[in-house]
């Protein structure tokens, strides 16, 4: 396989898993992985953002709290703005198709409140994955420096994947940033990004099958002149 082939089958092999085998993720393995993220190209050479694991009771303490907030209802301000509001009927339509392709694949029915709300909580157990990260940000970077931490997240991602290793990015931790601060001992001045989780894939979990379409080239591509 020619190098252009294999980067092609790198980035198309690569998707949101949200079933992960108890395989644990060798502590030089993940360093190793992080290297090659930070090696995405950033404005001045900032590298903005930092990457913090958690694991055992800390882990398990802040995934309760989160669960606990969203069965309650409750509501926190957010760092930064995720998604546009209102949100404009496109995008509307790729999140509707987004969240049908997932719960399609694990026969969750559109009106099954409950069946939708227990999967949306795995996001705040990272997916049970072996190894559970929290994406953070300083405080008063600029918009580009969130530009410079997504090619560095899409780099820890492909690099997984090419070490045989599943990930998903995960959202849902940036609408408890308190939360997430107090349990992890974070100041004020980080800001809470996402989360991300990363282990071995589950062959067997059907939720794995889901599958996301992406808009054609010429959708968001033009030449001038």
């Amino acid at each position: 396989m020619t190098g252009t082939d294999a980067f092609t089958a790198l980035v198309r092999a690569r998707t949101s898993v949200r079933g992960f085998t108890d395989q644990p993720v060798p502590d030089d393995l993940l360093r190793a992985l992080l290297v090659n993220a930070r090696l995405a190209p950033s404005g001045a050479n900032l590298q903005p953002g930092s990457f913090v694991q958690v694991r055992g009771a800390v882990r398990e303490g802040l995934s309760q709290a989160m669960s606990a907030a969203y069965r309650a209802g409750s509501a926190e301000a957010e760092d930064y703005s995720y998604f546009p509001d209102p949100m404009p009927g496109h995008l509307r339509r790729r999140q509707v198709a987004a969240a049908r392709a997932l719960y399609d694949s694990i026969g969750i029915a559109r009106d099954d409140r409950a069946g939708r709300d227990q999967q949306f909580e795995r996001n705040f157990r990272f997916f049970d994955a072996p190894v559970a990260l929290v994406v953070t940000i300083e405080r008063g970077l600029g918009s580009g420096s969130f530009m410079d931490l997504g090619m560095a997240l899409y780099g820890l991602l492909l690099a997984a994947q090419s070490r045989g290793l599943a990930s998903c990015a995960i959202g849902a931790l940036a609408s408890y940033p308190h939360l997430v601060r107090s349990h992890l001992g974070l100041g004020a001045d980080s800001h809470i990004v996402c989360g991300v989780a990363i282990g071995f894939a589950d062959a067997n979990a059907v939720v794995n099958q889901t599958r996301t379409s992406r808009i054609d080239v010429d959708s968001f591509f033009k030449v001038v002149g």
